[in-house]
């Protein structure tokens, strides 16, 4: 099971210590200095059964620099969305975690978290 964090994120410390309270064990990565690549956030994508623009955090600064709201959510513009995910990881949504199952889920509940732990 991997875990991506940012550490100034409440919502991955919170996951970060369910995961410990459970025992789980994972690997942590920060994704803001261990940016995925492409392949990877397509893996991830793949994994969470979710398109581009449904993890995106468009409302970041970046978002609104790029005009993300505006941009087209279909299968001609989803390399488009996975490039800017590549270029600016901070609009991925956080925590994204792999289950040991091949699934994924944003554990931005304790639900989530304890969903990924039962796969």
């Amino acid at each position: 099971m991997e875990i991506w964090i940012n550490p100034a994120c409440s919502k991955c410390r919170s996951a970060i210590s369910l995961l410990d309270a459970e025992g789980a064990d994972y690997t942590v990565r920060r994704y803001l200095e261990d940016v995925p690549s492409e392949d990877e956030i397509r893996e991830v994508l793949t994994r969470l059964g979710l398109e581009p623009w449904d993890i995106t955090r468009v409302q970041e600064p970046a978002g609104r620099e790029l005009g993300l709201s505006d941009w087209p959510r279909d299968e001609a513009s989803r390399d488009r969305w996975v490039t800017a995910l590549a270029e600016h990881p901070k609009l991925i949504q956080r925590p994204i975690i792999t289950a040991d199952d091949g699934t994924a889920v944003v554990g931005r509940t304790d639900e989530a978290v304890r969903d990924a732990l039962s796969r």
